[in-house]
């Protein structure tokens, strides 16, 4: 099993189904990331604002008070670059057209295949780490 150390990486999870987001957490546990949680398109922008060290957002597409598709959109207004992996239960191309369109670097569909999660993240995480180190 691959090893990730993200002890210096800061990974907010936009999820308004607790269960989701407890899984979620679980497989990210042993990579040492600090983890935030927002429930909401509306918490995800706010914690977002005032946490300017965030790495990474996993973005729930469906959420209250306002969608990830449109929080993602909002928050590529604020930050052009950080890296966002939709998280849906929604598996038609068209579906990853829109998160894409949205201003998602990735798109990751429900249940999320734990490998496949890490996977992904790391795809984000690592390359800044590597430049210089021969990986």
């Amino acid at each position: 099993m691959d090893n990730y150390n993200w002890e210096r990486k800061k990974i907010l999870i936009a999820e308004d189904e607790e269960t989701n987001f407890l899984f979620i957490e679980a497989i990210l546990e042993d990579t040492k990331a600090k983890i935030l949680w927002a429930k909401s398109g509306i918490e995800v922008i706010n914690q977002f604002k005032q946490n300017k060290d965030i790495n990474l957002i996993l973005m729930d597409i469906k959420m209250p008070e306002m969608d990830g598709l449109t929080a993602a959109k909002k928050i590529r207004e604020i930050d052009p670059n950080v890296p966002i992996i939709a998280q849906t239960a929604y598996a038609m191309s068209e579906d990853k057209n829109k998160c894409l369109k949205a201003g998602c670097n990735d798109y990751l569909t429900k249940p999320i295949n734990h490998r496949l999660l890490l996977s992904t993240i790391d795809k984000y995480l690592a390359p800044e780490e590597l430049l210089g180190s021969g990986k």
